[in-house]
């Protein structure tokens, strides 16, 4: 008859330490990060968006608030030489 070999137990000298359990699980951990900084994100775009815009200040100096059109005619310094003569 074959005898089975058991392997000898290492005593335990002193109280059993137990593992720590991770609060979230390893696997979900990036998942858990991303959906809390979107959150976060989620949440000061809806606070910038949804407070009162601030009343406009003074016109700069020399702003004709008459004429809303912008002019059409560029000044002669300013156009660019196409070579059209």
């Amino acid at each position: 008859m074959a005898q089975k070999k058991l392997k000898p137990k290492e005593r335990q000298i002193g109280k059993k330490v137990q593992e720590k359990k991770p609060l979230i699980n390893p696997k979900y951990k990036n998942t858990f990060w991303t959906i809390v900084i979107l959150l976060i994100l989620l949440f000061f775009f809806i606070v910038n968006n949804t407070r009162s815009v601030p009343s406009s200040g003074p016109y700069p100096p020399g702003y004709d608030s008459t004429n809303s059109k912008p002019s059409t005619s560029v000044d002669q310094k300013l156009q660019m030489n196409t070579g059209n003569k």
